[in-house]
């Protein structure tokens, strides 16, 4: 008996369908795209309207052959591929490779995996959506034209090897401008006044907000000499409460997730950056090994910009929050949130867990700490957002004082309390801003009553310049502006790392040189294509065609006819950038200019010799490490050692080099021998992750010895190196080892 062969993208996809489907099905795995555009050529005929010309890369022959086997054979064809552009343009693709235009193959769709969804979408077939093909193609097309036009220019006018893009150069740009923003920010300085009241042993404060009825500015008081006038025309006067306001506050739970919002969350509260969030989400939605249940898909699909329930989750949430935290936890009703996007989907859901009856405790021991913690925050965000408000009693008083002057000064006091959780209970939304202190309780006050002065503080502040961006802000500005896509996000972070345009310091995105290089270029001369309302156009443009509304071709063609014209007169009047330093070439006396490798600046021939220098800041880093690893020899050949620059920084290479391939570590050395073996040197390091120093044996692993604390003296070395060995041995720590995919 044939069966039906039905194709899905990854393996881990396929094992947990193949469990819902039965005998009948064959559930194969595509491997992502079956066919894309050449690396080695553009791939576009122009002049045929942008025909796109695709080939089967190596690497998915043999999938192709396989797959095209078993579809000859099959009795029908079922393409589950993913319900977005990528998956509907993977489907696509499968028709033409496996030549499948006679079996008249089926389409389906599913948000989740799970075996209501998918016999539901076994029941329910449809055709290939071709908008939604078109769309994803426009994209396709749209990025080749900008990258393999433009691209070449940057390696022309700054280095080889560097790229541009639509959406990841608009990224760089906004980098690049806060980093600017921060450059020239000038701190200004200003002063608040606060006031510290005393009653029935309860200590509160009071801001000081108005002065003669006018209220203050932030900069009003800008100087302490302001701010001490102030403090001593206070000094005795009578507080009296003027007004007290008392009412109750209500605060919702936030939406349940999009793309956009998880990855936000993610880095917030758990310091992930949008790859790994997506990576892990993925595996979640594809399917983990969850004990006897087997192969089961815990969360719905993690790209999306919708925040819908379904009817289904609408009712299970209901249940799970009466059952765990009580029925006055519960909303009363369902409670349905829209979207801020114009673009968004709205027929499709918002990130959630299959059975919300499965509680992250359940899961625990089948997942991986990663895996855990992204289950975690979906299943409470689900939860919350059905849950209760948050109920708080505010209180505000208002107090007023007579200074010596006769001025009125103004002071108010807040006090919020919590009355009823809600869902707080659950979970809370992160922020990415500094976290402020909640008000406390204040004390029972009563108008016209005279408030014992226990302190009046003047507090020094000085402005901020605007913080660099995260990956929760970054992909919260892309989204606001309108820029990319869910799937977009996570990709645009990695690659303007992967170009070395910005670098991560703290969770935070900073430019490097030659990503303020190629940003002013691009700026400056193709301001049109890095132009913020001009991408977020086109991706409203790549929505109509997804929708229908118009073809991709006209799209395109209103794109790179000019952008090529324009292209060609820049290729002509830009000059390569160069920088001349002031060092002379020993080749021909005239300034070096400097030049961008593959690990960083140096200086060359202005003349085109090849002769070249470091860096002066580097060759000085060079002098003082050559002195601090004088006499080191060759752990091969046993000749001498000069220094190399890597990829990770410097390192000890054999002079011989190529005949030897001798290499050691540079190591910070504290001027000790090895206490353990008596032969290496008691070198620094520092621990993985954390960075906190210690101190072992420049031999290691060949020697173990390992201390946490710095000796100050060989005495002190050995009494520490003795207290060490003194200590019982831990047992070696379980390492969590994923199962290799299949």
């Amino acid at each position: 008996m044939k069966k039906t062969l039905v194709i899905v993208e990854s393996p881990t996809k396929a094992k947990t369908i193949s469990r819902f489907l039965g005998k009948d099905f064959d559930v194969q795995a595509s491997f992502g795209h079956v066919r894309d555009l050449p690396k080695s050529k553009m791939g576009i005929d122009i002049e045929k309207d942008f025909e796109p010309t695709y080939i089967i890369p190596v690497k998915a022959k043999k999938v192709v052959n396989e797959l095209k086997a078993k579809a000859e054979k099959a009795a029908e064809v079922i393409l589950a591929t993913d319900e977005d552009r990528e998956g509907e343009a993977i489907s696509w693709h499968l028709v033409t490779a496996l030549k499948l235009n006679n079996k008249e193959p089926k389409r389906i769709v599913f948000h989740e995996i799970t075996k209501s969804a998918i016999e539901e979408a076994v029941a329910h077939p449809r055709a290939l959506d071709m908008h939604l093909v078109d769309a994803q193609q426009a994209r396709r097309i749209l990025d080749r034209l900008v990258g393999y036009e433009l691209s070449p220019f940057i390696w022309k006018k700054v280095r080889y090897g560097l790229s541009a893009g639509r959406v990841q150069s608009v990224a760089l740009r906004l980098i690049v401008e806060r980093e600017r923003e921060i450059e020239k920010f000038v701190k200004e300085e200003y002063w608040s006044i606060d006031a510290l009241f005393e009653k029935d042993k309860v200590t509160f404060g009071a801001k000081l907000n108005r002065i003669d009825g006018k209220t203050l500015g932030k900069f009003d008081i800008s100087k302490e000499l302001s701010a001490n006038e102030v403090i001593t025309d206070l000094k005795e006067a009578k507080y009296l409460v003027t007004g007290i306001e008392k009412k109750e506050v209500n605060r919702n739970p936030a939406a349940p997730f999009t793309t956009s919002t998880l990855q936000q969350e993610a880095a917030r509260k758990l310091g992930m950056s949008a790859k790994q969030t997506m990576v892990i989400a993925q595996q979640l939605y594809e399917g983990l090994d969850i004990g006897e249940e087997g192969s089961t898909g815990l969360i719905t699909y993690m790209r999306t910009d919708s925040v819908n329930l379904s009817e289904f989750a609408l009712k299970q949430a209901a249940e799970v929050i009466e059952n765990r935290f009580g029925k006055n936890y519960y909303n009363g009703q369902a409670r349905r949130y829209s979207n801020r996007s114009k673009n968004a989907q709205e027929a499709h859901e918002a990130i959630r867990p299959t059975d919300l009856m499965r509680h992250p405790d359940e899961v625990r021991s089948f997942l991986d700490r990663g895996q855990q913690r992204i289950y975690d925050l979906i299943w409470k965000r689900t939860v919350a957002s059905q849950m209760a408000q948050a109920i708080f009693d505010a209180t505000t008083v208002d107090i007023e004082a007579l200074g010596k002057s006769a001025k009125k000064y103004g002071f108010r006091a807040n006090g919020q309390v919590l009355k009823f959780e809600g869902f707080i209970k659950a979970y809370t939304e992160g922020r990415d801003d500094e976290e402020t202190e909640v008000e406390g309780q204040l004390p029972d006050l009563s108008k016209a009553e005279v408030l014992k002065l226990a302190e009046l503080l003047p507090n020094q502040h000085f402005t901020e310049p605007p913080p660099r961006y995260t990956d929760a802000t970054l992909i919260k500005a892309l989204e606001s502006y309108g820029i990319g896509r869910p799937s977009t996000y996570a990709p645009t972070l990695s690659t303007i790392q992967d170009r070395e345009y910005v670098e991560k310091i703290e969770k935070k995105y900073k430019p490097t040189e030659i990503g303020f290089l190629v940003n002013d270029l691009l700026v400056e001369h193709f301001p049109e294509v890095i132009d913020i309302g001009f991408t977020a156009k086109m991706e409203e443009e790549l929505d109509d065609i997804a929708e229908g509304k118009i073809q991709w071709q006209p799209v395109i063609k209103e794109f790179y006819l000019p952008f090529k014209a324009h292209l060609d007169v820049k290729n002509t009047e830009v000059e390569k950038q160069v920088t001349v330093s002031d060092v002379p070439c020993p080749h021909c006396g005239k300034p070096m200019i400097i030049k961008y490798g593959r690990f960083g600046k140096f200086l060359a021939c202005p003349e085109g010799e090849k002769i070249t220098k470091p860096m002066p800041e580097e060759e000085a880093k060079i002098k003082e490490l050559e002195e601090k690893t004088k006499g080191e020899l060759c752990p091969i050949c046993s000749g001498p050692m000069k220094i190399q620059r890597g990829r990770f920084g410097f390192f000890l290479g054999c002079a011989r080099y190529p005949e030897c391939k001798g290499i050691k570590k540079i190591f910070n050395k504290i001027g000790f021998k090895c206490p353990s073996c008596g032969i290496g040197d008691v070198v620094e390091k520092k621990a993985r992750g954390r960075g906190q120093p210690f101190y072992s044996c420049s031999r290691y692993p060949d020697c173990e010895f390992i201390i946490n604390k710095k000796p100050q003296t060989e005495e002190e070395l050995k009494i520490l190196w003795e207290e060490q060995k003194a200590k019982p041995k831990k047992a070696p720590r379980k390492r969590f080892v994923r199962k290799k995919r299949e």
